[in-house]
């Protein structure tokens, strides 16, 4: 899957986001609105990982997709 189809489809995903990520609030995810730079930094900000390895657990969720 590439993010531009989760990108659309915001608002379906943000539920799938939260099973994943129960540390991401739905503000955050509000303020995010799809836009994958601000998902893995809000990644990175909410569990402490560094910005490779926030991109990497990303990649790896939407090939789950």
């Amino acid at each position: 899957m590439d993010w531009n189809r989760i990108e659309g489809n915001w608002k379906q995903f943000k539920g799938k986001i939260k099973e994943r990520w129960g540390n991401l609030t739905d503000d955050d995810l509000d303020k995010i609105a799809g836009q994958r730079d601000q998902f893995e930094g809000m990644i990175q900000q909410r569990y402490g990982i560094t910005k490779d390895e926030a991109r990497k657990k990303v990649d790896e969720w939407m090939t789950k997709q």
